[in-house]
């Protein structure tokens, strides 16, 4: 069975690393396809034999983009497996990478055609009004604070997914570093005894036995992970019948290490019986590097 990942997203939220990902794992990538072709593409990859292989479609491609969001749901209504991944990012992250890298914005030669002489921000803005429609009705991951390694293996666990209901994906977050722009539901945990206090706690994290075992000594924290549980266990059939397909609920506290990877670890428990399932973690002490 074909299976097709389409990446997109805003210019410098890490399309690029993603779709090299994908290429590592064995996908055929075409990197900036018009969108107007997508259906011929699908149809000739159909005819030769190929089982994996993943797109690339941004501003690059000029014009056509307002299409796109009817494309997917024509292709999807044929029954084609297509899994869109909507890679974002917030404005000062994606000003500090443009500073680096010293590259220019794609969008910068066609607003000055339009006679308008665009600073990054107004490309960036201009870019993000564009994407709109798509950004709401697809998955996204929020790039801003991840490292390259954690985006690979983010893709590489979203890809591998068998989509036969909605995606439910638990993740926790640091406040300090804002909430998270592909949460769906947001918990805020900050409340909850912090084990941060403890120095022997303090280099650890939420999914270590010492952490865990502080924290499941309070009763609060029991409490919280219930009524979160709950909630979710209450609205996600009606998210469900949605037409869906991802959801994130995304948990935080103050520094991401402790009280929010502990709640989002025994979430996922909770959920175990729920296919498929994520579990994500922004910080990158919880991150494991994989080949």
């Amino acid at each position: 069975m074909l299976n097709i990942v389409l990446i997109t997203g805003i210019s410098g939220s890490g399309k690029s690393v993603a779709l090299r990902v994908l290429e590592d794992t064995g996908y055929t990538c075409v990197d900036n396809l018009p969108a107007r072709f997508l259906h011929d593409f699908i149809a000739s990859t159909q005819d030769t034999g190929l089982e994996r292989v993943a797109v690339s479609i941004d501003v690059r491609t000029p014009g056509d983009l307002d299409d796109l969001p009817g494309i997917l749901t024509s292709l999807r209504a044929m029954g084609i497996a297509l899994h869109v991944i909507f890679l974002d990012a917030d404005d000062h992250t994606l000003m500090q990478r443009y500073s680096e890298s010293r590259r220019r914005h794609p969008l910068t030669d066609r607003l000055q055609k339009e006679g308008i002489n665009a600073s990054l921000q107004d490309c960036i803005s201009r870019e993000r009004e564009l994407l709109a429609p798509l950004r709401n009705q697809e998955h996204v991951i929020d790039t801003s604070d991840l490292t390259p390694g954690q985006l690979r293996s983010w893709v590489r666990d979203l890809v591998q997914v068998a989509r036969s209901s909605v995606i439910l994906t638990f993740e926790s977050f640091a406040y300090k570093r804002g909430v998270p722009h592909d949460a769906d539901l947001v918990f805020d945990v900050r409340c909850l005894p912090n084990p941060h206090y403890d120095p022997l706690l303090r280099p650890l994290t939420g999914r270590d036995d010492a952490v865990a075992a502080w924290l499941s000594q309070f009763g609060s924290v029991d409490s919280m992970i219930e009524d979160i549980s709950s909630f979710i266990r209450k609205w996600l059939p009606l998210y469900m019948q949605d037409t869906r397909n991802y959801l994130t609920v995304a948990i935080g506290c103050t520094g991401g290490q402790h009280r929010s990877v502990y709640v989002t670890e025994q979430l996922a428990r909770r959920f175990a019986d729920h296919s498929p399932l994520l579990v994500r973690h922004r910080n990158p002490l919880l991150h494991t590097p994989t080949s």
